[in-house]
Protein backbone atom coordinates (compact mmCIF):
# COMPACT_ATOMS: atom_id res chain seq x y z
CA UNK A 1 0.00 0.00 0.00
CA UNK A 2 1.59 3.07 -1.36
CA UNK A 3 1.05 6.56 0.61
CA UNK A 4 -1.43 7.97 -2.16
CA UNK A 5 -3.48 4.63 -1.66
CA UNK A 6 -5.34 5.36 1.65
CA UNK A 7 -4.35 9.24 1.88
CA UNK A 8 -7.38 9.28 -0.93
CA UNK A 9 -9.77 8.08 1.22
CA UNK A 10 -8.54 10.05 4.84
CA UNK A 11 -7.49 13.27 5.39
CA UNK A 12 -6.14 13.39 8.52
CA UNK A 13 -7.68 17.46 9.89
CA UNK A 14 -10.49 19.54 10.14
CA UNK A 15 -11.75 20.14 6.88
CA UNK A 16 -13.21 16.94 6.25
CA UNK A 17 -15.27 17.21 9.33
CA UNK A 18 -17.25 19.97 8.57
CA UNK A 19 -18.24 17.71 5.65
CA UNK A 20 -19.44 14.57 7.23
CA UNK A 21 -22.19 14.69 10.24
CA UNK A 22 -22.66 11.36 12.74
CA UNK A 23 -25.84 10.19 12.57
CA UNK A 24 -27.85 9.06 16.65
CA UNK A 25 -26.50 5.23 17.58
CA UNK A 26 -29.28 3.38 16.04
CA UNK A 27 -30.94 0.95 18.12
CA UNK A 28 -33.67 -1.19 16.40
CA UNK A 29 -35.31 -4.58 17.24
CA UNK A 30 -32.65 -4.62 20.42
CA UNK A 31 -29.66 -4.19 17.21
CA UNK A 32 -27.57 -0.95 18.20
CA UNK A 33 -25.15 0.49 15.89
CA UNK A 34 -22.24 2.45 18.01
CA UNK A 35 -19.54 5.01 16.20
CA UNK A 36 -15.77 4.36 16.32
CA UNK A 37 -13.90 7.34 15.29
CA UNK A 38 -9.87 6.85 15.28
CA UNK A 39 -6.87 8.51 15.47
CA UNK A 40 -5.53 6.64 11.77
CA UNK A 41 -6.71 7.25 7.80
CA UNK A 42 -8.86 4.54 6.66
CA UNK A 43 -7.00 1.31 5.80
CA UNK A 44 -3.47 2.37 7.50
CA UNK A 45 -1.66 -0.31 7.59
CA UNK A 46 -1.51 -2.05 11.12
CA UNK A 47 -3.58 0.76 12.76
CA UNK A 48 -6.48 1.46 10.63
CA UNK A 49 -6.66 -2.25 9.64
CA UNK A 50 -6.31 -3.17 13.36
CA UNK A 51 -9.12 -0.71 14.32
CA UNK A 52 -11.68 -2.18 11.58
CA UNK A 53 -11.05 -5.65 12.96
CA UNK A 54 -11.96 -4.66 16.40
CA UNK A 55 -15.12 -3.42 14.76
CA UNK A 56 -15.94 -6.04 12.81
CA UNK A 57 -15.32 -8.73 15.04
CA UNK A 58 -17.85 -7.37 17.56
CA UNK A 59 -19.92 -7.29 14.78
CA UNK A 60 -19.67 -10.61 13.91
CA UNK A 61 -19.28 -12.34 17.12
CA UNK A 62 -22.67 -10.48 18.12
CA UNK A 63 -24.35 -11.38 15.15
CA UNK A 64 -25.11 -7.65 14.33
CA UNK A 65 -26.33 -7.41 17.86
CA UNK A 66 -24.23 -4.93 18.77
CA UNK A 67 -22.97 -3.19 14.77
CA UNK A 68 -19.48 -0.94 14.82
CA UNK A 69 -19.13 1.64 12.42
CA UNK A 70 -15.66 3.10 11.91
CA UNK A 71 -14.67 6.32 11.01
CA UNK A 72 -11.06 7.33 9.96
CA UNK A 73 -9.35 10.20 11.20
CA UNK A 74 -10.91 13.46 9.52
CA UNK A 75 -14.09 11.76 8.37
CA UNK A 76 -15.83 13.30 11.31
CA UNK A 77 -13.34 14.95 13.97
CA UNK A 78 -9.26 15.65 13.35
CA UNK A 79 -7.48 12.74 14.53
CA UNK A 80 -6.78 14.15 17.51
CA UNK A 81 -9.86 14.77 18.77
CA UNK A 82 -11.47 11.19 18.75
CA UNK A 83 -11.32 10.80 22.08
CA UNK A 84 -12.85 14.10 22.84
CA UNK A 85 -16.04 12.71 20.80
CA UNK A 86 -15.94 10.04 22.93
CA UNK A 87 -16.75 12.50 25.92
CA UNK A 88 -18.74 14.91 24.46
CA UNK A 89 -21.24 12.06 23.40
CA UNK A 90 -20.58 12.40 19.39
CA UNK A 91 -19.20 9.03 19.21
CA UNK A 92 -19.26 6.21 21.49
CA UNK A 93 -15.63 4.70 20.68
CA UNK A 94 -12.73 5.59 19.68
CA UNK A 95 -8.91 4.12 18.46
CA UNK A 96 -5.87 5.63 19.03
CA UNK A 97 -3.07 5.82 21.48
CA UNK A 98 -3.38 6.34 25.09
CA UNK A 99 -0.26 9.27 25.16
CA UNK A 100 -2.28 11.23 22.76
CA UNK A 101 -4.18 12.15 25.48
CA UNK A 102 -1.74 13.08 28.03
CA UNK A 103 -3.02 17.29 28.40
CA UNK A 104 -5.89 14.98 30.23
CA UNK A 105 -3.84 12.93 32.46
CA UNK A 106 -0.05 12.02 32.50
CA UNK A 107 -0.83 8.90 33.48
CA UNK A 108 -2.22 7.99 30.56
CA UNK A 109 1.28 7.70 28.24
CA UNK A 110 2.02 5.15 30.46
CA UNK A 111 -0.48 2.97 29.11
CA UNK A 112 0.89 3.11 25.19
CA UNK A 113 5.09 3.57 25.55
CA UNK A 114 7.77 4.49 28.25
CA UNK A 115 11.02 5.68 26.83
CA UNK A 116 13.39 2.98 28.34
CA UNK A 117 10.07 1.19 29.38
CA UNK A 118 8.33 -2.00 28.94
CA UNK A 119 8.21 -3.74 26.49
CA UNK A 120 4.75 -4.63 24.69
CA UNK A 121 4.86 -8.32 26.49
CA UNK A 122 5.83 -6.69 29.67
CA UNK A 123 3.00 -3.93 29.57
CA UNK A 124 0.01 -6.25 28.87
CA UNK A 125 1.51 -8.60 32.17
CA UNK A 126 1.26 -5.32 34.44
CA UNK A 127 -2.14 -4.12 32.80
CA UNK A 128 -3.37 -7.77 33.03
CA UNK A 129 -2.34 -8.67 35.85
CA UNK A 130 -0.04 -6.38 38.07
CA UNK A 131 -2.76 -3.86 38.37
CA UNK A 132 -2.32 -1.68 35.37
CA UNK A 133 -5.71 -2.45 34.11
CA UNK A 134 -7.37 -1.24 37.43
CA UNK A 135 -4.96 2.11 37.56
CA UNK A 136 -6.29 2.77 33.90
CA UNK A 137 -9.67 2.45 34.72
CA UNK A 138 -8.94 4.96 37.81
CA UNK A 139 -7.98 7.38 34.97
CA UNK A 140 -10.46 7.01 32.31
CA UNK A 141 -13.32 7.10 35.49
CA UNK A 142 -12.68 10.72 35.38
CA UNK A 143 -13.94 10.90 32.07
CA UNK A 144 -16.53 8.41 31.60
CA UNK A 145 -14.26 6.59 29.96
CA UNK A 146 -13.25 2.80 29.78
CA UNK A 147 -10.17 1.79 27.96
CA UNK A 148 -9.07 -1.67 26.63
CA UNK A 149 -5.49 -2.44 25.40
CA UNK A 150 -6.07 -3.13 21.15
CA UNK A 151 -3.22 -3.17 19.62
CA UNK A 152 0.49 -3.21 19.97
CA UNK A 153 3.57 -2.26 17.43
CA UNK A 154 6.27 -4.27 19.18
CA UNK A 155 9.32 -2.12 19.80
CA UNK A 156 9.20 1.02 17.00
CA UNK A 157 11.63 2.46 14.47
CA UNK A 158 13.60 5.70 15.99
CA UNK A 159 13.28 7.80 13.12
CA UNK A 160 14.46 9.43 9.94
CA UNK A 161 16.88 12.40 9.80
CA UNK A 162 18.73 14.05 6.42
CA UNK A 163 21.81 12.92 7.97
CA UNK A 164 23.64 10.21 9.59
CA UNK A 165 24.11 11.38 13.56
CA UNK A 166 26.99 11.46 14.61
CA UNK A 167 26.60 12.39 18.50
CA UNK A 168 24.04 14.45 21.10
CA UNK A 169 25.12 17.83 19.65
CA UNK A 170 23.42 16.73 15.99
CA UNK A 171 19.96 16.84 17.68
CA UNK A 172 20.68 20.66 19.59
CA UNK A 173 17.69 22.81 17.91
CA UNK A 174 16.92 20.15 15.37
CA UNK A 175 12.93 19.93 14.21
CA UNK A 176 11.31 16.51 15.67
CA UNK A 177 8.30 14.87 15.73
CA UNK A 178 7.73 12.70 18.21
CA UNK A 179 4.73 12.63 20.96
CA UNK A 180 4.21 11.48 24.58
CA UNK A 181 6.82 11.28 27.22
CA UNK A 182 9.52 10.70 24.83
CA UNK A 183 8.36 13.95 23.45
CA UNK A 184 9.48 15.34 26.70
CA UNK A 185 13.17 12.95 26.53
CA UNK A 186 14.08 14.59 23.25
CA UNK A 187 13.54 17.66 24.39
CA UNK A 188 15.37 17.67 27.06
CA UNK A 189 18.26 15.99 25.07
CA UNK A 190 18.05 19.64 23.14
CA UNK A 191 15.81 18.86 20.17
CA UNK A 192 12.35 21.14 19.47
CA UNK A 193 9.90 18.97 19.79
CA UNK A 194 6.05 18.94 18.16
CA UNK A 195 3.02 16.35 17.61
CA UNK A 196 1.37 15.92 14.72
CA UNK A 197 -0.96 13.29 13.30
CA UNK A 198 0.58 10.66 11.13
CA UNK A 199 -0.83 11.79 8.00
CA UNK A 200 0.78 15.13 8.59
CA UNK A 201 3.95 14.59 9.02
CA UNK A 202 4.95 13.89 5.43
CA UNK A 203 4.28 17.35 4.13
CA UNK A 204 6.17 18.84 7.32
CA UNK A 205 8.88 16.84 6.30
CA UNK A 206 8.62 17.80 2.78
CA UNK A 207 8.27 21.83 3.33
CA UNK A 208 11.23 21.92 6.11
CA UNK A 209 9.09 22.54 8.83
CA UNK A 210 10.32 19.31 10.68
CA UNK A 211 14.16 18.16 10.29
CA UNK A 212 13.35 14.79 11.98
CA UNK A 213 10.20 12.57 12.84
CA UNK A 214 9.51 9.21 14.31
CA UNK A 215 5.80 7.30 13.97
CA UNK A 216 5.69 3.66 13.94
CA UNK A 217 8.03 1.44 12.26
CA UNK A 218 8.71 0.64 8.25
CA UNK A 219 5.49 -0.84 7.63
CA UNK A 220 3.31 2.55 8.42
CA UNK A 221 6.24 4.42 7.51
CA UNK A 222 7.10 3.23 4.02
CA UNK A 223 2.75 3.77 3.52
CA UNK A 224 3.10 7.08 4.85
CA UNK A 225 6.26 8.07 2.35
CA UNK A 226 8.76 9.17 4.74
CA UNK A 227 11.49 7.10 2.88
CA UNK A 228 10.98 9.78 -0.11
CA UNK A 229 11.70 13.07 1.59
CA UNK A 230 14.45 11.26 4.46
CA UNK A 231 17.01 8.54 4.13
CA UNK A 232 18.83 8.04 6.92
CA UNK A 233 16.23 5.68 9.18
CA UNK A 234 17.01 4.65 12.84
CA UNK A 235 15.31 1.15 13.07
CA UNK A 236 15.23 0.65 17.06
CA UNK A 237 13.62 3.45 19.30
CA UNK A 238 14.63 3.60 22.86
CA UNK A 239 11.12 5.95 23.71
CA UNK A 240 8.59 3.60 22.24
CA UNK A 241 9.62 0.09 23.64
CA UNK A 242 6.57 -2.10 23.00
CA UNK A 243 3.69 1.30 21.76
CA UNK A 244 0.28 -0.12 22.70
CA UNK A 245 -2.83 1.09 20.79
CA UNK A 246 -6.56 1.67 22.75
CA UNK A 247 -10.01 1.34 22.49
CA UNK A 248 -12.12 3.63 24.56
CA UNK A 249 -15.59 3.53 24.79
CA UNK A 250 -18.45 5.42 26.81
CA UNK A 251 -18.16 3.68 30.16
CA UNK A 252 -21.78 4.08 30.83
CA UNK A 253 -23.03 3.15 27.51
CA UNK A 254 -20.51 0.00 27.79
CA UNK A 255 -22.40 -0.80 31.25
CA UNK A 256 -25.91 -0.32 29.57
CA UNK A 257 -24.42 -3.58 27.28
CA UNK A 258 -25.75 -7.45 28.44
CA UNK A 259 -22.91 -8.96 29.74
CA UNK A 260 -22.21 -10.90 26.38
CA UNK A 261 -22.14 -7.78 24.70
CA UNK A 262 -19.35 -6.54 27.20
CA UNK A 263 -17.35 -9.67 26.88
CA UNK A 264 -17.52 -9.37 23.11
CA UNK A 265 -16.13 -6.19 23.24
CA UNK A 266 -13.60 -7.81 25.64
CA UNK A 267 -12.93 -10.19 23.57
CA UNK A 268 -12.39 -8.42 20.41
CA UNK A 269 -10.06 -5.84 21.69
CA UNK A 270 -7.91 -8.67 23.33
CA UNK A 271 -7.92 -10.46 20.28
CA UNK A 272 -6.96 -7.48 18.37
CA UNK A 273 -3.98 -6.84 20.59
CA UNK A 274 -2.75 -10.06 20.05
CA UNK A 275 -3.04 -9.82 16.01
CA UNK A 276 -1.77 -6.81 15.28
CA UNK A 277 2.03 -7.44 16.54
CA UNK A 278 1.65 -10.41 13.85
CA UNK A 279 0.72 -8.15 11.23
CA UNK A 280 3.60 -5.81 12.28
CA UNK A 281 6.57 -8.47 12.55
CA UNK A 282 5.86 -10.01 9.31
CA UNK A 283 5.68 -6.65 7.23
CA UNK A 284 7.97 -4.61 8.88
CA UNK A 285 11.18 -6.81 7.79
CA UNK A 286 9.64 -6.59 4.00
CA UNK A 287 9.08 -2.79 3.90
CA UNK A 288 12.10 -2.08 5.51
CA UNK A 289 14.20 -4.36 2.37
CA UNK A 290 12.27 -2.36 0.05
CA UNK A 291 12.93 0.61 1.16
CA UNK A 292 16.69 -0.28 1.12
CA UNK A 293 17.06 -1.68 -1.37
CA UNK A 294 15.05 0.16 -4.02
CA UNK A 295 14.63 3.76 -2.52
CA UNK A 296 18.15 4.55 -1.40
CA UNK A 297 17.62 4.53 2.34
CA UNK A 298 20.25 3.56 4.89
CA UNK A 299 19.29 1.53 7.78
CA UNK A 300 20.78 2.47 10.90
CA UNK A 301 20.37 -0.03 14.04
CA UNK A 302 22.76 1.34 16.46
CA UNK A 303 22.37 5.21 17.94
CA UNK A 304 25.45 7.16 19.25
CA UNK A 305 26.76 6.07 22.47
CA UNK A 306 26.74 9.82 23.61
CA UNK A 307 22.46 10.24 22.17
CA UNK A 308 21.84 6.74 24.76
CA UNK A 309 23.38 7.67 27.47
CA UNK A 310 21.45 11.31 27.30
CA UNK A 311 18.25 9.95 25.95
CA UNK A 312 18.47 7.12 29.21
CA UNK A 313 19.44 10.42 31.77
CA UNK A 314 16.65 12.48 30.55
CA UNK A 315 13.88 9.02 30.78
CA UNK A 316 15.39 8.96 34.35
CA UNK A 317 14.66 12.34 34.91
CA UNK A 318 11.14 12.18 33.36
CA UNK A 319 10.16 9.52 35.93
CA UNK A 320 11.46 11.35 38.71
CA UNK A 321 9.31 13.98 38.09
CA UNK A 322 6.01 12.44 37.24
CA UNK A 323 6.63 10.45 40.73
CA UNK A 324 6.94 13.95 42.49
CA UNK A 325 3.73 14.64 40.40
CA UNK A 326 1.18 16.51 42.97
CA UNK A 327 -1.58 14.78 41.55
CA UNK A 328 -2.36 11.38 43.23
CA UNK A 329 -3.53 8.94 40.43
CA UNK A 330 -0.58 10.29 38.14
CA UNK A 331 1.57 9.81 40.85
CA UNK A 332 0.01 6.44 41.72
CA UNK A 333 0.45 5.01 38.18
CA UNK A 334 4.21 5.66 38.23
CA UNK A 335 4.65 4.16 41.26
CA UNK A 336 3.17 0.70 39.64
CA UNK A 337 4.97 0.97 36.54
CA UNK A 338 7.97 1.20 38.25
CA UNK A 339 7.74 -1.39 40.61
CA UNK A 340 6.40 -3.88 38.11
CA UNK A 341 9.35 -2.42 35.66
CA UNK A 342 11.71 -3.41 37.63
CA UNK A 343 9.78 -6.98 37.74
CA UNK A 344 9.14 -7.60 34.80
CA UNK A 345 12.34 -6.65 33.28
CA UNK A 346 14.28 -9.48 34.86
CA UNK A 347 12.02 -11.81 32.66
CA UNK A 348 12.76 -10.19 29.38
CA UNK A 349 16.87 -9.71 30.13
CA UNK A 350 17.65 -12.75 32.10
CA UNK A 351 15.28 -15.39 29.56
CA UNK A 352 14.45 -13.47 26.66
CA UNK A 353 17.84 -11.25 25.72
CA UNK A 354 20.18 -14.12 26.40
CA UNK A 355 18.62 -16.06 23.85
CA UNK A 356 17.88 -13.00 20.93
CA UNK A 357 22.11 -12.34 21.71
CA UNK A 358 22.63 -16.22 20.96
CA UNK A 359 21.12 -16.53 18.22
CA UNK A 360 22.71 -13.51 17.21
CA UNK A 361 26.14 -14.31 18.17
CA UNK A 362 26.10 -18.57 16.74
CA UNK A 363 23.32 -19.32 14.47
CA UNK A 364 23.87 -18.42 11.09
CA UNK A 365 21.35 -19.56 8.30
CA UNK A 366 21.46 -17.43 6.16
CA UNK A 367 22.77 -19.43 3.59
CA UNK A 368 19.65 -21.77 3.63
CA UNK A 369 17.12 -19.46 3.53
Amino acid sequence: MDRRSFLRTSAIGGSAAAATTLAAPAVAQGRITWRMVTTWPRNFPGLGTGAQRVADRITAASDGALTVEVFAAGEVVPALQSLDAVIDGSAEMSHGAAYYWQNKSVGLSFFTGVPFGMTSRELAAWVRYLGGQEIWDEIYDQFGLQGFLSGDTGTQAGGWFANELTGIEDIQGMRFRTPGLGGQVWQKMGASVTNLAGGEIFAALQSGALDAAEFVGPYNDRALGFHQVRKHYYTSSFIEPGLATEVVVDKAKYQALPANLQQIVRDACQAEYDQVPSEFYANDPIALADMVDNHGVTAHKDWPESILEAGAAASREVLIEILDSNDALTKKTAESFVQNLNLLRTRTEQTDLTFAIAREKYFDISDLG
